[in-house]
């Protein structure tokens, strides 16, 4: 076979073509119809192969993931249960409406019950979140150190959750700091919570439901 077999091909007598001349013909006539089928109909058909392996890895996954949470299930449940019973017994912490009185009234006594000179006690304006209502308490007590840190020990101490926060403790001009019995004076604030009753509840989310649309118009 040389290169003048084919440069002198002539298809219309491609019968008496040598047998060389012809394979090599062949070979590269399948060879462009491999490639224009690769290009027209096989390409699709891989990407579409990677999309489908892509998924299947995805769901296997998925899979594996729930499968992992079914051996668990038991587990998932009893924390369920124990996080229930945390929860029951924080709630049992907050008191409903009809309490707040009451408890506003033992923070007072507290501070009255340690000698201590109220000069504020002032319930501020009570915020709303999910389950829940917070009230800041604005309190301003004179007495000794010893008081008063027995004051915030017994604000501790009660039944419901009372925190005191942003504390700042002050002397007079004329009192001597290493005076265990010198009269100072702590302001602060006082937080503390109840939760809202069914129909503050929804009361709330129907308000929320409206802020919401109202912000999307």
């Amino acid at each position: 076979m040389k290169l003048d077999d084919f440069n002198n091909i002539d298809f219309n007598n491609a019968g008496s073509l040598p047998a060389a001349v012809k394979a090599v013909l062949l070979a590269s006539i399948f060879v462009v119809i491999l490639a224009l089928g690769y290009y027209f109909l096989w390409t699709d058909a891989f990407t579409s192969l990677d999309t489908a392996k892509a998924k299947e890895d995805e769901l296997r996954k998925v899979f594996l993931d729930k499968q992992a949470q079914a051996v668990n299930l038991a587990g998932y449940k009893q924390q369920m249960v124990d996080i229930e019973k945390t929860f029951g017994a924080l709630l049992k912490q907050l008191p409903d409406k009809s309490q707040m009185d009451g408890l506003l009234t033992d923070i007072n006594q507290a501070g009255l019950g340690r000698g201590l000179e109220v000069e504020l006690f002032k319930p501020g304006q009570e915020t709303q979140a999910e389950f829940y209502a917070e009230m800041p308490i604005s309190i301003k007590v004179l007495g000794t150190y010893h008081d008063l840190g027995a004051f915030a020990t017994d604000i501790s101490k009660l039944s419901r959750i009372v925190t005191l926060n942003d504390i700042s403790v002050s002397t007079g001009k004329d009192v001597k700091s290493n005076n265990a019995d010198a009269i100072l004076v702590m302001e602060a604030t006082a937080r503390t919570y109840r939760y809202l009753d069914a129909d503050e509840i929804a009361t709330k989310k129907k308000n929320d439901a409206k802020n919401k649309a109202g912000g999307k118009s």
